[in-house]
């Protein structure tokens, strides 16, 4: 009983009392700076900061305007335009403008020296703060953060590359795929989803086009990529593209069309079901004769016409032989059909043929369609001959 009665003395000191009050103020400010990098927190911190700093820029400026100009004011407005929400954003505003009033009157009419608060310094700072304003509307509308937005695009962008990864293969299958935005952006209109069904046994690739290029369309290739990973292995690959059929239908986009291929690879057999819905043909090099061959399937665009049916065509992919899938970005353009862009695309890539097309797909692109204006995919699947298995 005694020493339970110290111990609660102790708890009861001054020093004790004063530790819990800090270690509360530690938690709450880290929890504050947390929430607000997250930007779910207040933004009263950096309002706060950015009103103490509008006097001190102020009292600078009227002790020495030739080193400090009144257009300094500028800083906080562009920072509080990064940060703020808009409510607090005109606070900052009414502050700044408050402090140019001052500044004008202390430091005189502005054609008494260069240094005072001329108009082109109150339009540079008004332009400024609507821009400002501009920004953080912006952001209040979208609900994200300029501290979260750029962690969110790089989110976005990791997880369509994960989705685009294609599953190992066994021993004697190869397969890479390229995939090149347009204009050098991070996001395209292209995508591949990819699995293994069927036990393994089976290989499922689905190369989709959507409409449109770069960043315009690659908020609806995250979306549809997202649709198609849960329905490719959900459904028997004959029922596949009449489901994302129907799913885009159902979104209903101003430009909402796209076109597929679906790719049903047996890995025991190398037997193969090739789908189409308005996408470029496959092509498979036959190592026996060495010429390729198109592999065209029936099968109208996604997101036309409800009912639409699709028809496969059959293959079978013996030792040595290739089929490459690609989109229309590859080898159609504006002064190119896509029989020439083919042509061009089976003539380079004869030349890998020796090599088992290891490396060859990023090469492809370069060689083809490097500075083309549209999303390119290349996607190669080998059977590899017992030479280049036993050289691997």
């Amino acid at each position: 009983m005694a020493s339970g009665r110290e111990r609660r003395a102790e708890a009861d000191t001054f020093t004790a009392r004063l530790n819990k009050q800090w270690h509360r103020v530690r938690v709450g400010v880290r929890r504050a700076a947390v929430d607000y990098f997250r930007g779910n927190g207040s933004d009263w911190i950096a309002l706060a900061g950015l009103l103490m700093a509008v006097p001190l820029i102020a009292s600078a400026t009227l002790a020495n305007s030739v080193w400090f100009s009144p257009a300094a004011l500028v800083l906080p407005v562009v920072v509080g335009g990064l940060l703020l929400r808009p409510a607090s954003l005109l606070g900052l505003y009414a502050a700044a403008a408050t402090a140019l009033i001052v500044e004008s009157v202390q430091l005189g009419p502005y054609t008494e020296g260069p240094s005072r608060v001329t108009p082109g310094v109150v339009l540079v700072v008004a332009a400024c703060g609507f821009f400002g304003l501009l920004l953080a509307q912006f952001r209040s509308r979208v609900g994200v953060p300029w501290r979260r937005g750029g962690t969110m695009l790089f989110d976005l962008r990791e997880r369509i590359r994960v989705q685009s990864k294609l599953p190992g293969l066994p021993d004697g299958w190869h397969r890479e795929m390229a995939l090149r935005p347009a204009g050098g952006q991070s996001f395209s209109g292209d995508f591949v989803v990819a699995a293994r069904t069927n036990g393994g046994r089976t290989l499922e690739v689905v190369l989709t086009d959507v409409s449109g290029k770069g960043m315009d369309a690659g908020s609806r290739a995250l979306l549809l990529s997202g649709a198609f990973g849960g329905l490719l292995g959900s459904l028997p690959p004959h029922a596949f593209l009449p489901a994302a059929n129907g799913y885009l239908l159902r979104q209903d986009w101003d430009e909402g069309f796209a076109t597929s291929i679906h790719l049903v690879l047996d890995l025991d057999s190398g037997d193969y079901e090739l789908y189409t819905a308005g996408h470029p043909p496959g092509l498979q090099l036959s190592a026996g004769s060495g010429r390729w061959e198109e592999k065209a399937a029936e099968g109208p665009l996604l997101g036309v016409y409800d009912g639409a049916q699709f028809d496969p065509v059959k293959g079978s992919l013996r030792p040595g032989d290739v089929l490459m899938l690609f989109t229309d970005g590859l080898v159609e353009t504006a002064d190119r059909d896509i029989v020439e862009g083919i042509d061009r695309l089976t003539g380079e890539a004869d030349r890998y043929v020796a090599g088992g097309f290891h490396g060859a797909a990023w090469h492809l692109i370069e060689a083809v369609a490097k500075d083309v204006n549209d999303d390119r995919a290349l996607l190669l699947i080998c059977r590899e001959g017992p030479t280049a298995a036993a050289t691997r």
